[in-house]
């Protein structure tokens, strides 16, 4: 059951928000102003925070700071007075998912919130905080793939060009979206992130485009959409394919004239925004089923940046976790210094389906369990390790018992390991064998990486020969 926090320095406000939202299936706690709602978090889950921005001790617009760096996945919607609308407009460009006015309708108030609360679990397992002044997103890795994405970030970051970021879930659309962002002159501008999964379909063009007063029931006053707020600076538009297709000729008009009207307004407005577009999905088959325009798709892949799945990119595994452990090493206090090998191993010879958003809540769950300074590979996750093995040998393949050598006197574990060391040997053998010696092909025959080959050719003291250019 989704949790809010409902933040106000007035006693009434809370009592009536949280009995409105507990006969609505919330589970609600309050708090009188930022550093109790502080509390509140630090303790429990929370999946969507409303606050009040004039509040004594912290206000609302330090919290919705506090709330962004240290829990970036969960959102928040701030409360303010008719007079002071441009405060929550400064808010929302600090990253406040929305905010509403009083005296507000409480209809609103519980789509905005149910908005929010679908925003966080489709957002909730992308944990990586917005950057701070003057500091990068880490962009981590040195393999051959991540090293031409950093040299096409490097140039096309400082341009109006739009861009299309392509890849798995999970593979850090958002944190390229970012850099991109930091990396041209509207640094110091706003950059308004939109995850398109998360709005009604109904409510997308209100959405980007705002609207006026009266436009629909419970539009109980003028509404900036997001395309105003970016102004001068950055607009991310995370899961474009999930826009209407009716709604995707506007967006166009958008990008094209750089103009629009707000939701029943006759007022055109300009805007000078760069547009940044990324999505899971393959958009050529949607434009082929008829559920996105294909000038649309012409338009937004300007300059297109495909993230390739974590499994394509193991070389960079280490270097991840590295930078995962120190990380939470500083979130939580910990002293973690690094993985087993044995670890490694799983790590390196594992699929990751849910690519670096599953490695790092991996990493997040082991250094917060860690009672010693190195994560074991016993310690990580049953499934990985099992996932990280592969499928099960047939036993016709290892031969029977009694032709193991092991040495006279061994015990179970000694044999085990011996006659696992003898099946290795044999299978990279005759893998070496088959592909004529080439390292490359035998890795890929074993369904392992070439470095892990090489360490076990090592061990075993195989050697095979120079892999063709």
């Amino acid at each position: 059951m989704p949790h809010v926090l409902i933040v106000d320095d007035e006693l009434n406000i809370r009592r009536v928000l949280a009995a409105m939202l507990a006969r609505e299936g919330y589970d609600v706690t309050t708090a009188a102003d930022g550093e109790q709602a502080l509390a509140v978090l630090n303790k429990t889950p929370v999946h969507v925070v409303v606050s009040d921005l004039v509040m004594p001790r912290m206000g609302g617009l330090e919290l919705l700071q506090r709330v962004s760096a240290e829990f970036p996945d969960v959102p928040v919607i701030v409360i303010t007075a008719h007079g002071t609308v441009d405060s929550a407009v400064q808010a929302l460009k600090a990253g406040a998912f929305d905010y509403i006015t009083k005296p507000f309708e409480q209809a609103e108030l519980k789509k905005v919130i149910a908005k929010a609360s679908r925003a966080h679990e489709i957002e909730r397992q992308n944990v990586h905080g917005p950057a701070r002044a003057g500091e990068k997103p880490p962009l981590v890795g040195h393999s051959a793939s991540m090293r031409q994405i950093h040299d096409m970030v490097s140039k096309v970051a400082d341009s109006p060009s739009t861009v299309l970021i392509t890849g798995e879930s999970g593979t850090g659309k958002e944190l390229i979206a970012r850099e991109l962002h930091l990396g041209s002159s509207r640094r110091d501008k706003a950059l308004i992130k939109v995850n398109c999964a998360a709005i009604p379909k109904d409510l997308v063009e209100s959405e980007l485009f705002g609207y006026e007063k009266g436009a629909f029931t419970g539009a109980v006053g003028s509404k900036p959409g997001r395309f105003e707020l970016a102004d001068e600076g950055t607009l991310f538009l995370d899961e474009i394919g999930e826009i209407p297709v009716e709604m995707q000729v506007k967006l166009l008009r958008a990008l094209q004239e750089s103009e629009f009207e707000r939701v029943g307004g006759i007022k055109t407005i300009r805007v000078d925004v760069r547009l940044i577009a990324a999505t899971n999905r393959d958009l050529k088959a949607l434009i082929a089923d008829g559920r996105f325009r294909e000038d649309l798709f012409y338009r937004l892949a300007v300059v297109p940046i495909s993230l390739p799945p974590l499994r394509e990119r193991k070389e960079d595994i280490p270097l991840l976790t590295e930078h995962f452990i120190a990380k939470y090493n500083q979130r939580l206090g910990k002293r973690v210094e690094r993985v087993d090998d044995d670890a490694m191993q799983m790590l390196l010879h594992y699929s990751w389906p849910g690519n670096i958003r599953e490695l790092e809540n991996l990493m997040e769950r082991s250094v917060l369990f860690a009672d010693a300074p190195v994560i074991l590979g016993s310690s990580l996750p049953d499934a990985l390790q099992e996932r990280a093995l592969g499928p099960p040998i047939p036993i016709a393949a290892v031969g029977p018992l009694g032709a193991i050598a092991a040495p006279s006197g061994a015990s179970m574990k000694e044999i085990v390991r011996h006659a696992q060391a003898e099946l290795e040997r044999e299978l990279i053998a005759r893998a070496l064998d088959e592909t004529g010696g080439n390292v490359t092909r035998a890795a890929k025959r074993l369904q392992i990486s070439r470095k892990s080959l090489q360490v076990k050719m090592k061990e075993l003291g195989l050697r095979g020969g120079e892999d063709a250019e």
